[in-house]
């Protein structure tokens, strides 16, 4: 355990938000409220009215502090620095640890913050999603000039990074491995999928521009008696695009503590991922859930899923609805071994999410010791480091 446990606050800047699908920042960030103070800062909300304020909640769960601007409808992003600034000053923030989850936080950083440490955890490439913004690769160029750390949401990108900075570690996603095994001895499902008729076909995650909506309803139309259950929000693009079928159920977002129940009624977990420029660097968490939950797994080629996933055997790959459907069949007809779940709970071990927070927190101590040891040196001034 690192000395520096109870010395430091954590801001964590993200771009998503703490209430929406339960995954990477909300895993950590969950672990480091254990032992300190952590703000989540999410984007602002354009809803005020009058004045405009920062809205302080707090998770019930995990004790995260929740915050969220909220400005008027008309306001610039000078408004997100300045609203920040006063209210975590009220805070009396404890040399706080910085995390960035999004570059363009840099744009409305508080000037007023000295940072013990600064850490970017780029867990994805941000720059080729939907409606990325112009100036997302320059200002992740000003914060890898910041940084201490840089951690990457998988191996893939972890090589596209690594020349980029001095100190870039590969973090893939961990799992909870306990709660999504709960799977595989629940006997009650939700209601909500209680009344679709087997075979079922799961995936649960965000379904966006990554997802292969056509590869969907090709698999879909080829096998009208599999039925094919998708769970998650639908982001950034239209719902009227999703295809339609009897055998195509759109259950929107679930929450994270139901999810073990619906996967206790698939027979295979689906990956449909398109792979295109949004899906080159991706690692998806669901991998490794899926497994948990003692599903076969059948996905498209995408390179963070077929190694290590493809190559140990854990995941079927396929590229076209062809083979996707192919590899389904397959998956069902394959009778899970104790061999096959044993090798697949062996893997698992080694990703759980505390040793991903261990890992992380035990390099940000080594940062901070070596400041200490160092103070001269002091803290990022981050109002003035983010105009460079």
């Amino acid at each position: 355990m690192n000395t520096y446990t109870n010395q430091h606050d954590l801001l964590c800047f993200s771009h998503l938000r703490w209430n929406f699908v339960f995954q990477r920042p909300q895993h950590l960030m969950s672990r480091f409220a254990n032992n300190r103070r952590v703000f989540f800062i999410e984007e602002p909300l354009y809803e005020a009215k009058t004045c405009e304020y920062v809205r302080h909640t707090v998770c019930e769960r995990t004790g995260v502090n929740v915050l969220t601007p909220m400005l008027a409808a008309d306001s610039a992003s000078r408004n997100v620095r300045r609203v920040l600034e006063s209210y975590l000053e009220s805070q009396e923030l404890n040399d706080p640890i910085v995390w960035f989850y999004s570059p363009m936080w840099l744009d409305s950083f508080p000037e007023n913050i000295r940072a013990s440490a600064i850490v970017y955890d780029c867990m994805d490439e941000l720059s080729l999603f939907k409606d990325a913004p112009s100036n997302l690769s320059s200002n992740e160029t000003r914060l890898f000039r910041m940084a201490d750390l840089v951690f990457t949401g998988g191996v893939s990108l972890f090589e596209h990074k690594q020349h980029l900075h001095p100190r870039v570690y590969p973090f893939p996603s961990g799992v909870d491995v306990a709660h999504f095994a709960q799977a595989r001895v629940i006997c009650q499902e939700p209601e909500v999928q209680a009344a679709i008729p087997h075979p079922r076909l799961g995936f649960a995650g965000v379904i966006d521009e990554r997802m292969d909506l056509p590869l969907i309803a090709e698999a879909a139309k080829q096998r009208p008696d599999w039925q094919f259950v998708m769970i998650g929000p639908v982001v950034k693009i239209q719902r009227s695009i999703l295809p339609r079928a009897n055998n195509l159920h759109w259950l929107g977002m679930q929450d994270y503590r139901d999810l073990p129940a619906f996967f206790a009624g698939w027979d295979v977990a689906i990956m449909p991922f398109a792979i295109n420029d949004s899906t080159r660097f991706i690692s998806p968490t669901k991998t490794p859930e899926f497994l948990s939950a003692g599903l076969p797994v059948v996905s498209t080629p995408v390179r963070d899923v077929v190694r290590p996933y493809g190559e140990l055997g854990l995941a079927r790959i396929a590229s076209s609805a062809d083979e996707f459907v192919s590899a389904i069949s397959e998956a069902m007809a394959f009778t899970m071994g104790m061999k096959w779940r044993e090798r697949a709970d062996a893997f698992l071990k080694t990703m759980s999410w505390d040793a991903v927070w261990s890992s992380m927190d035990q390099l940000v101590g080594e940062v901070l010791d070596s400041r200490r040891a160092r103070p001269e040196a002091g803290g990022h001034m981050l109002g003035e480091v983010a105009r460079v």
